[in-house]
């Protein structure tokens, strides 16, 4: 790690974040541009929302299944709007096995096409519906600005795929996804996303609607997290994904699709880093607590072998904790601003004095009460008080992110007001619905519709920049985003 640091926020935000996601040991880059290795530390807290993520999958009745990462042109083909919208973002196969290939190979962006057309195969009767499946998966969209986490030409995600009798149903597990994806991203990132739907412009291309979650980093841009899509019989048209219902005939299935990738990631970096490095919510850290021995020599190893009996204590209690004790060669100095820099939520120093007065010195990352950024702990009752300990800083940095957003949020209804606006935070403005509006509104200021909170109260008023009337009978949150 360096002893340098990283790019304060307030200068040069983007520095900020390419330098900290290399320096904390999240990633490195790789071979090919716009590519990424996960490195153990960054790995680990895409396990941890993984696993959460994927017991909320099964336990609502969904099986995962793995399908190739090699789809023939003609499947996306096949649904126009699809291909129009995934066509600058394709890899493709042509030459393979020594010789040119009969028909090109896409390398999976997403894989509605693929998926589609085994869920053609696999319903036959309204008995087959709904059918439930996820991937865990790898995909490709080609980058021309990558960035670690946020917009990478490979990157690992989840994606959700279901059919379904009618619509009703396949609302139900359009917004069950959304719901899901708001509840992961508060209980474990501690992000205070906004949830909604998508405006028109903004929709997944083949959908009939899309749902977001949305949270604000702390420059003020918007950060996408996870969607939802309600694909109507758009794909099931496409691919004859149809069943014989109750009456015999035959009826073209609802499908969805969903999907949370390791851009969660870096909204977590985000959303709660600072000028010191990461700031990790509790529930998606690595290491929830380091354990850091003070001494050299004969001191040195007293400490250090207490540091371990506190640890296993501490691992008994279900903490993930670990204990700093196999570097000597390091002063507990660099080891302090380094697990700083990595963004565990609790440090405990133990030296001689804390052995001997039967304490252990613990360091929040972040002051939850001013003023108290250091307190001595009894070594018998720190493993039973360390998880309300953590369950605290989870609701600390959940709060933290709530006010941010909300002093970064202002209700607009002039165009200079909403131009300064949205420079740096989210604006809430009345629009008319049309995406040359849209458009023209992002070209002007780089910001766009980002999300028709579902929560918004009723409204109508005239478009912020054009003066039609609204068209979605609330405001819309408005930001630039990443």
């Amino acid at each position: 790690m360096s002893r340098e640091g990283v790019t304060p926020q307030s200068e040069d935000f983007s520095a900020w974040f390419n330098e900290l996601v290399v320096q904390a040991q999240l990633v490195d880059r790789g071979p090919v541009r716009g590519t990424m290795v996960i490195r153990p530390y960054g790995y680990r807290m895409w396990e941890l929302l993984q696993a959460d993520l994927d017991r909320r999958i099964k336990d609502a009745g969904h099986d995962n299944a793995s399908f190739p990462m090699l789809i023939p042109e003609s499947y996306l083909r096949r649904e126009a709007e699809h291909v129009e919208g995934f066509s600058p973002e394709l890899a493709v196969v042509t030459h393979a096995g020594g010789k040119d290939l009969e028909e090109p190979l896409i390398v999976r962006p997403t894989s509605e096409t693929v998926i589609g057309e085994y869920m053609a195969k696999w319903i036959d009767s309204h008995r087959d519906l709904p059918l439930l499946l996820n991937q865990w998966a790898n995909v490709v969209r080609w980058e021309m600005r990558p960035r670690m986490f946020l917009r990478t030409t490979e990157f690992l995600w989840q994606e959700g795929h279901t059919a379904h009798a009618g619509e009703d149903d396949a609302m139900r597990e359009t917004m069950w996804a959304l719901d899901a994806y708001a509840s992961l991203a508060r209980d474990l990132a501690a992000m205070p996303v906004v949830a909604g739907e998508k405006t028109p412009g903004e929709r997944f291309a083949g959908a009939v609607r899309t749902y977001t979650i949305e949270c604000m980093m702390r420059d003020g841009r918007a950060l996408q997290s996870g969607t939802s899509h309600y694909l109507g019989t758009n794909f099931a048209k496409a691919f004859e994904i149809q069943y014989q219902d109750e009456a015999g005939g035959l009826t073209l299935a609802h499908t969805t699709s969903w999907g949370m990738s390791t851009r969660m990631i870096g909204g977590v970096i985000m959303a709660h880093g600072d000028d010191k490095g990461l700031v990790l919510p509790p529930r998606l850290a690595p290491y929830q607590v380091v354990i850091v021995p003070i001494g050299r020599k004969e001191q040195g190893e007293q400490a250090a072998a207490e540091a371990r009996r506190l640890g296993a204590a501490i691992k008994a209690a279900g903490v993930r904790v670990h204990v700093d004790d196999n570097r000597p060669q390091l002063s507990p100095g660099f080891k302090f601003n380094e697990w700083e820099m990595r963004g565990v939520p609790i440090r405990v120093e133990l030296g001689k004095r804390d052995i001997e007065g039967g304490v252990a010195t613990v360091v929040r990352r972040l002051e939850t009460v001013p003023g108290q950024g250091k307190e001595q702990i009894p070594l018998e009752k720190l493993a039973e008080l360390l998880p309300g300990m953590l369950d605290d800083f989870h609701a600390f940095l959940l709060d933290r992110a709530e006010t941010f957003r909300e002093d970064g949020t202002a209700v607009v209804d002039g165009w200079d007001a909403f131009a300064a606006q949205v420079a740096s935070g989210w604006a809430r403005a009345f629009h008319c619905g049309d995406t040359a509006c849209e458009d023209d509104i992002k070209a002007e200021t780089a910001a766009t519709p980002r999300v028709i909170a579902s929560g918004a109260p009723e409204e109508t008023g005239e478009c912020v920049r054009c003066g039609r009337p609204s068209a979605y009978g609330k405001r819309v949150i408005f930001g630039r985003a990443y």
